[in-house]
């Protein structure tokens, strides 16, 4: 069965930086489009970031020129570096594979995946 593994997270200081990883097992990883989902403390949870099998990258606005996405289909890992974080950042990462249809389909609900992984604390604070 399919499992994916979050790592990386961690508390930093404001306009510090964070890379997560992920890693897939049990799938074919490279046939599946990849997403960063985030859910902070007392409010809804947060699509942050996808990256199709083609590589094609997507954000959302609050961390466009932030945060960086990226795939080692080569390692089955998805990473997502992320800088000069701010304590708006905080939450658990999680990360979510879909099998492509060719376009990217991503959002905040874990149901729209066919992956989901258990999450790493990120917490942004002086």
């Amino acid at each position: 069965e399919g499992q994916l593994v979050e790592s990386g997270g961690g508390l930093v200081q404001p306009g510090g930086s964070l890379r997560l990883s992920c890693a897939a097992s049990g799938f074919e990883f490279d046939k599946y489009d990849m997403n960063w989902v985030r859910q902070a403390p007392g409010k809804e949870s947060e699509w942050v970031s996808g990256i199709d099998r083609r590589a094609e990258t997507y954000y959302t606005d609050s961390v466009k020129g932030r945060f960086t996405i990226s795939r080692d289909n080569a390692k089955n890992t998805l990473y997502l570096q992320m800088n000069n974080l701010r304590p708006e950042d905080t939450g658990v990462y999680h990360c979510a594979g879909r099998r492509s249809i060719g376009t990217l389909v991503a959002g905040k609900d874990q149901a729209l995946y066919h992956y989901w992984g258990q999450g790493t604390q990120v917490t942004v604070s002086a």
